[in-house]
């Protein structure tokens, strides 16, 4: 059995790391300060004697008494509507929050993996991405707070890796879906899904020939695990290369619901990727792992999650009050 901390644990991956690695039979500390997180992720599993909360700001010191043999860093907004709500508090745990979690993993003598993104590369000019691309990234837009946060991230954990040799490890993912995630966090699976239940049309930004690339949450957890596993310091890509415009999406979301509402476009905010799809060779040859779970099948699982939530959680805004953290 090891005892492993999970940063972000009440957060949709964070809350399914939780369950992966109980059901492994390790012993749990799930850590989160529920800014964007949601205890109600968790709470099943409080009554196992092997998982325990910590509700704490991983951007101030952390301190764990006891061994630690593993530590995954997956504490951070990720979803547009909330790193433009706290772009502060984005940065700081990217920055400081990961500091700490390297310090704590340096301390404890325990392997770290650490939650990179796609969003490191920026609005790609290279198709698909591949971890030896440097990204095209715009520091001072209005993502850079999140973009920027993660690259500055990877660069901390190789520091770590190269000066103090640190076990380190970095997981670059592509979009991830399933149960869990929050319904109006702004993000496209869930706002698609969010507007279907409740009759509205749904929102296209620009002309929808942007790409995305969707993984099923089963899926990354399993990539997860085998990259902690795994010896290998340099950044993976994990994610689904199996590719799809916006505008096909939206379809596939209307034949899913069953629902008659058309689809409406907007102006493409500042700074949206055009394009997103993993080039996951390096994940194939080194942890011998691709998705499994077909988009069909993941997107009937995540439907019949959101469909069977209370009502009003259809129609609850994503927004909240952030002003208490926004120093």
């Amino acid at each position: 059995m090891e005892r492993i901390l999970i940063t972000g644990a009440a957060g949709f991956l964070g809350s399914h790391l939780c369950e992966r690695f109980l059901s492994d039979g390790h012993e749990v500390l799930a850590m989160d300060n529920l800014i964007t997180g949601d205890i109600r992720n968790i709470e099943h599993l409080m009554p196992n004697a092997r998982f325990s909360f910590h509700h704490h700001d991983v951007s101030q010191h952390i301190h764990i008494a006891g061994d630690l043999d593993a530590v995954l860093h997956f504490a951070s907004p990720a979803s547009p509507i909330d790193y433009l709500k706290i772009p502060i508090q984005t940065l700081k745990v990217g920055s400081l929050g990961v500091h700490n979690c390297l310090g704590l993993a340096r301390a404890k003598g325990a392997r770290i993996l650490v939650a990179s993104t796609s969003e490191v590369y920026g609005d790609p000019q290279v198709h698909p991405q591949t971890e030896s691309y440097w990204g095209h990234v715009n520091p001072v837009g209005p993502r850079g707070v999140y973009d920027e946060a993660k690259r500055f991230q990877e660069a901390m954990v190789m520091a770590y890796h190269t000066y103090h040799g640190l076990e380190t490890r970095i997981a670059r993912i592509f979009n991830t879906y399933g149960p869990r995630m929050r319904l109006n966090d702004g993000r496209v699976l869930p706002a698609f899904i969010g507007q279907a239940l409740r009759g509205e049309d749904l929102t296209v930004f620009g002309d929808g020939s942007q790409t995305r690339s969707f993984c099923y949450v089963d899926d990354l957890v399993e990539g997860i695990v085998r990259l902690l596993r795994s010896d290998e310091s340099q950044p993976v890509n994990l994610g689904n290369p199996n590719e799809i415009s916006i505008s096909e999406f939206a379809e596939e979301i209307i034949a899913l619901t069953g629902t008659k509402q058309k689809v409406v476009y907007k102006d493409l905010p500042v700074d949206d990727p055009k394009q997103r799809q993993p080039d996951i060779s390096k994940a194939k040859a080194l942890l011998n792992w691709e998705p499994q779970v077909g988009r069909s099948e993941g997107l009937s699982s995540t439907y019949a999650y959101f469909k069977g939530l209370p009502k009003e959680e259809w129609y609850r805004s994503a927004h909240k009050d952030f002003k208490q953290y926004s120093k």
